[in-house]
Order: C-alpha cells, then structure tokens, then sequence
C-alpha cells in the first residue's frame, strides 16, 4: 500500500494503481449515493407514512391537513438549525462548490459545511423539500475524493481526478446511469475530456452503477409506454420549436429561483429575521402550496411519471409546471437543501407534454405520441438548466431505457441549450457561482487570477533590487497599491490602469489607520505566475 501511495503521489494516475484507488472511490460513493436515497425513504415513512416514493403525492391527497402543513415547518426549523450551527454563511453546498472546488481549491471541497449540508439536504428531501437528491449526492462523493486526497497528499490534477472519480459513481449509482455518470463528471465537474482523466472515472462509475443495482436491481427509473412515438423526419421541426420552448422555461426557472433567493435576502435583512428561521418559513410556505398541490413535495417522480405516460391533461400540465418552479424557488429561496437537477427533469416533462398536447392537437396526421415530447422537453429544460447537453441526453436515455428516439431528443437539447446559454452564464450552477463573484463560465483566462494571492506574488521588503521605501511610500500616497490578501484578478486592472513595473502591496489596517507596507508585486511576476499556470490547465486539459 505505502508503494501504491507513493505511485499516485508522484506519478499520477497513469499508474495502475491509481485505477484501484479509483475502485474503492467509486464503491465508497455509490454505497453513500444508495444509503442517502435509502434514507430517505426511510424518513419519508416516517414522516408521511409512504412506503412507496412514487406514491407519495397521492398519499398526501388523503393526509390530515395539519400534518401535511407541519412537517416541513419541522423540517425546515431543524434545517435552519444545522445550517446555524455547522456552515459560516448558513448556505448549502451542493453541485456548484464541487465544481468550484475542482477549479480553484486544488480538487477539495468543504468538510465540515459539507457534512451539515449533506445531513440538511436528507431532512430537507424527507419533510417536504421541492427539490432533488443529484445535488448533496455528488458534495457527498466530494467528500470521500478530499478525504483521500488529503490522506495521500495528491497533486492537485490527481485530487481533481479523484473528485471527478466520486462524482461520476455517485451520479451513476443515484440514477443507475453509468454512461451519464461518466460523462457528467467530465463535461459539468472537470470541464474538460482530458484521456488521463477518462480510465479511473469510468472503472468508478461502473463501480457506483453495480452497488446501486445490487440494492435496487437492474431498472430504469421511468417507463415509457410502447406505442410509436414519433413520426420522425415530418415532425423534427416540431422538436426545434420545442427546444426553443424549453430553453425559455429553463430560464425562466432560473431566474425565478435566483430572483426569489434575491427577494428572500432582503426580506431577512429587513425584518432582520435569524437565518436558522429561514428554512422553517419556508417550509410553512411549502405546506400551505401543498395542502392544494401535493405534487410539489419532494423529488417529483410520481408526476413526472405521469407525464411521460401522458396522464395529465394540458391544464394540469401547465398549472403543474408553474406549482413546481414556484416549489423549487421557495425551497431554494429558503435556504435548505437539495439539488435541482431532479425539479428540472419534472418542470420539462410537464412542459414537453404541454407542448405536445398542442402540437398533436393542431396536426395530428403528422404527429406521433405526445409523450415523446414530454421525454424531449424532460432532456431539454435539464440540458438547459446543467449546461450539460451530452451527459443529460444520456441520463434521460438511461433514466427511461428508450434508445429509439434519441435524434428527436438531441435536437430539443441542442436548441435548448444554445438559446439558456445566450441569457444565462452557461448554466445555472455557474451562474450561481458568478453571482457570488467566482468567474468560471468564461474559462481559465478568467477565473486563474483568482487562485493566486498578491502575497504568495510579491517580492518582500528587504529583498536585493528593490525600489527605495520612500519611492514605494509615494506611490502609495497617489493611491496606487494594493491589499495584500487581495488576489492577482485584482491586481491586474492596477496594473494596467497605471502602465507601471511594480505597484506596492500594502496590509490595510481599520479606517483612519496608516497601511503597513509588505512588499512590492512586479507586473512581470503576476504574467509568469499566471502563465504558468495556463500552460498547467492547458497541460492537464490536453494530457
């Protein structure tokens, strides 16, 4: 073992021992991935009395009412309370931070926030909570990937490895998806299809898909039914149209869950409401839209299902679609947990079988099954909402077992997905991120000036060729310096703004207070730290 660790360390995963290391990850994951969804359930038992989670809707139609309102409140106050307690910022991490992780904190995500939103988001799920399970399964698969990291003290290209390893088994074993497993870790987490990375995250992948089928057998998640679903060359400009349609209902979604995460910050701030109430008056407002629509409590998969089998009319469709995204940004504007990967896989095919139930209706000698378009808008919002396209196609292949009618839901995907990235920043996990000032959506040009800090930079006081203090010193009082903690994207404007070689870094102290002076950052060092580590990425991207 110590000679299998000392080859990962230091030779990287083109070893095969690396592989084997990859094996355990992927066992590891799935095993969690196949625990939380069991868990799950079993709360939901609990809590509802469900002994089937596809009948949870149905169940609650029949609930007192009082229960149906109280369990989330629960939920949310032990949510809040967790959160309190165990995170700074009393945010769940999910998808976005695994992805911030694998770009800018060396393939680790954070511990001790990790496991309080992993327990936060399975209360969240169980009581009531209107979003998905995809999002703490894959920080939870994080989790092991930086545990084993840090053991082995890997180099950051094998700790990213390792985390696209976790991600794609526990993907893979939440879906029973290994294609889209793979896939996912490669194109959403690693943004990149490097070879070097391609070995070990399959091997896990599978690895995750054989623990989720020893426990849940080999089925898909959906059926579809089993009649011809699509006239396909006649009626592939219906699916353009569609995708079009549902890029649009993906934005809006979006945007609907950030504007209402936006109007709940500032409601706490004007109320100055503690933030651990703040899941619990979320869940008292997804009780109250329960007590008239119980399909918005939890995952979703009864009324998806329906709609992929077509047994929903067009008004239940639409008002369904409207529910739901209401639901997802209560839930997400509330600050408790869950992913949204699942919401968007319900929100398109109530969607596409609206769509669907249009078109067939105004051409029906040209049209084939409505439910072929509830499948297609289902690949598309979801494509649209991940900035995923390749890996949601084949989830929703994997997820269905319909390989048959892959050109229509192609083409509904690429539309989709080309019009959402035209108005958002490429997908909501990375709009997510910008909007809390992490630039990735643009690429490393953009975001690797964010891993380097000035001080790690500069060159200190005292060092031989340095300009004079008093030179430095007048500098900094025409105002051109900049704060020692700050990192080069932050340097570089001054840089440019001014046209000088060296600007003085500087420690700001409190307000009135004279700065301490640190040291002095030389444009030339910021372009070779910066131009190192482009040929790094580009490297690691190309390996």
């Amino acid at each position: 073992m110590r000679r299998a660790f000392h080859a990962v360390r230091h030779k990287g995963p083109g070893q095969v021992q690396f592989w084997f290391l990859a094996l355990l990850i992927g066992v590891a994951s799935g095993a969690v991935a196949v625990l939380f969804r069991k868990a799950i359930l079993w709360l939901e038992r609990f809590f509802y009395g469900a002994d089937d989670v596809h009948q949870l809707h149905s169940l609650l139609g029949q609930m007192e009412w009082y229960r149906v309102l109280a369990v989330p409140v629960f939920g949310g106050l032990a949510v809040g309370l967790i959160l309190h307690r165990f995170t700074p910022d009393g945010r769940v991490r999910s998808v976005a931070d695994v992805i911030e992780g694998a770009a800018l904190r060396d393939g680790r995500v954070e511990r001790r926030a990790g496991l309080a939103s992993a327990l936060a988001s399975l209360i969240t799920l169980s009581t009531g909570g209107s979003s998905g399970r995809e999002g703490p399964v894959v920080h939870m698969a994080g989790l092991i990937s930086t545990w084993v990291s840090d053991r082995i003290h890997a180099s950051p290209i094998t700790a990213r490895d390792l985390l696209g390893c976790g991600v794609a088994a526990a993907v893979s074993a939440s879906f029973n998806a290994p294609i889209a497993g793979t896939i996912f870790a490669l194109e959403v987490i690693l943004r990149h299809f490097a070879v070097h990375a391609f070995a070990p995250i399959v091997i896990a992948s599978v690895a995750g898909t054989v623990v989720s089928r020893a426990s849940f057998g080999d089925i898909t998640e959906f059926t579809l039914p089993t009649e011809r679903l699509i006239s396909f060359y006649v009626e592939l400009p219906a699916f353009m149209l569609l995708g079009l349609f549902c890029g649009g209902v993906a934005v809006a979604m979006m945007r609907g869950v950030f504007w209402a995460v936006d109007l709940g910050d500032a409601v706490q701030a004007r109320t100055r409401m503690p933030g651990w109430l703040r899941p619990a008056v979320a869940g008292l407002l997804l009780g109250l839209v329960a007590l008239r629509f119980p399909h918005i409590i939890g995952v979703g998969y009864e009324t998806t299902t329906l709609a992929l089998t077509g047994q929903l009319g067009l008004s239940q469709a639409i008002v369904f679609t409207i529910v739901k995204v209401i639901a997802l940004a209560i839930t997400m504007a509330g600050m408790m947990g869950g992913g949204i990967f699942s919401p968007s896989l319900m929100v398109g095919a109530l969607a596409g079988l609206a769509f669907g139930q249009v078109a067939t209706g105004l051409f029906p000698d040209f049209s084939g099954s409505e439910t072929m378009y509830a499948l297609a808008g289902m690949g598309a919002v979801a494509a649209a909402v991940l900035g995923a396209p390749i890996s949601t196609t084949l989830i929703v292949f994997e997820l269905t077992g319909n390989w048959e009618t892959g050109l229509a839901v192609m083409v509904a995907v690429s539309l989709s997905v080309a019009l959402a990235s035209r108005i958002i920043d490429r997908s909501f996990f990375l709009t997510l991120l910008e909007r809390r000032n992490i630039h990735l959506a643009a690429g490393p040009q953009a975001y690797l000036l964010q891993m380097f800090s000035v001080a790690r930079v500069m060159r200190p006081l005292g060092e031989a060729g340095l300009p004079s203090e008093n030179e430095i010193w007048e500098r900094v009082g025409q105002g051109i310096y900049v704060d020692g903690n700050a990192t080069l994207e932050a340097a570089m404007p001054i840089f440019e703004k001014s046209n000088l070689a060296y600007i003085p870094v500087v420690t700001l102290s409190g307000e009135g207070e004279a700065p301490e002076l640190r040291g002095v950052l030389y444009q030339v060092d910021a372009l070779r730290a910066y131009n190192r580590a482009l040929a790094e990425t580009a490297a690691e991207e190309h390996s």
